[in-house]
């Protein structure tokens, strides 16, 4: 995978993703955006401008600039799909999930009784120490 002047890779799907125009939002390193394959309805995406694939490679700067963005993207969301809540997250690493090998925050809506127990969120990664109650 080649990567061109501005820090963007050719073959990655988020680099290509950077120039739609339905973005959620944007600053000058990160920008939001829908998330292809949705866990919920809203769910969001906020990736850096710059093609790096591990979130903790990314500069300080880098990394505020994600975080930034998660209330502006969150009232977005609030407005168009009315959750009750929000997973927030990042998969840093294959053994942590990461697929698309391009940093990216998830920001997953979530609905009363979209889940039997939502109890523990996160914790859920790893089902057999889920249920710390």
């Amino acid at each position: 995978m080649s990567t061109n002047g501005v820090g963007r890779s050719e073959g990655c799907t988020f680099c290509r993703r950077l120039d739609r125009g339905d973005l959620l939002a944007a600053n000058d390193l990160a920008v939001a955006f829908p998330a292809g394959f949705p866990v919920s309805p809203g769910h969001a995406l906020i990736v850096p401008r710059r093609h790096e694939p591990d979130f903790f490679a990314l500069t300080p700067a880098e990394q505020a600039a994600l975080i930034t963005l998660v209330n502006p993207v969150c009232a977005v969301l609030g407005e168009r799909h009315r959750p009750d809540a929000y997973n927030v997250g990042v998969n840093a690493g294959k053994a942590a999930g990461q697929t698309i090998l391009h940093t990216h925050l998830h920001v997953i809506p979530r609905y009363a009784g979209d889940v039997p127990e939502p109890r523990g969120g996160i914790r859920w990664v790893l089902p057999e120490t889920a249920r710390y109650w």
